[in-house]
């Protein structure tokens, strides 16, 4: 996580990077740019107060115990993670709202795959929200661009830059994502397999 005064905005920023969530009511704006990972901004009206997460795969099959600082990455923790945040300063889960932004294919050129990491990061959300019976108000992902988000989460309001392919920020986000699933794969290659009896 990374914090810094923004001119543009006139605001601070609060930056998170995969696996991380942040969630308050105080006037920030909370970062994270993204490609086949998904955020999601949940609002709570009320309170006037929100958070975002970024996660990068829908679940783990690992059997051994996940730890702290690896939970954000999946989304079945990292879901749970801010909505217990948010409950422990105040909200209510009844008055929760969320929009959903990434999934791209940023890692082919060619658009949609039914099984690609971006699709199944959207279906994974769109079903975890469905089930926790927590509105989705705003849905922008999947395509083939990089995403930069800032939200703010008083006003559930959400800035949003799509990242054109000629930029630098691509190739960034195409080694931070090689990177990020070649550590997961790896972490889950160690921990076994599961045997049935």
């Amino acid at each position: 996580m990374n914090i810094h005064f923004d001119t543009h905005f006139k605001k601070q920023i609060i930056t998170i990077l995969p696996g991380e969530f942040f969630s308050t009511d105080k006037d920030v704006l909370i970062s994270t740019l993204l490609g086949s990972c998904i955020s999601i901004a949940i609002f709570d009206p009320e309170n006037k107060s929100g958070g975002l997460n970024h996660f990068m795969l829908p679940t783990t099959n690992r059997i051994k115990e996940i730890s702290s600082e690896e939970q954000g990455r999946y989304g079945n923790f990292a879901i749970e993670l801010l909505i217990n945040d948010m409950l422990k300063k105040g909200s209510k889960k009844e008055n929760l709202t969320a929009k959903i932004f990434g999934g791209s294919n940023v890692l082919d050129d060619c658009g949609y795959h039914p099984n690609s990491t971006g699709v199944n990061n959207i279906l994974f959300a769109l079903d975890y929200l469905s089930t926790e019976k927590i509105p989705i108000t705003a849905n922008d992902t999947g395509g083939i661009f990089p995403r930069k988000i800032f939200y703010n989460p008083r006003t559930a309001k959400i800035f949003l830059k799509r990242i054109q392919r000629s930029d630098l920020t691509l190739k960034e986000i195409k080694q931070r994502e090689s990177i990020y699933k070649e550590k997961i794969q790896n972490e889950q290659i160690k921990a076994g397999d599961i045997t049935w009896f």
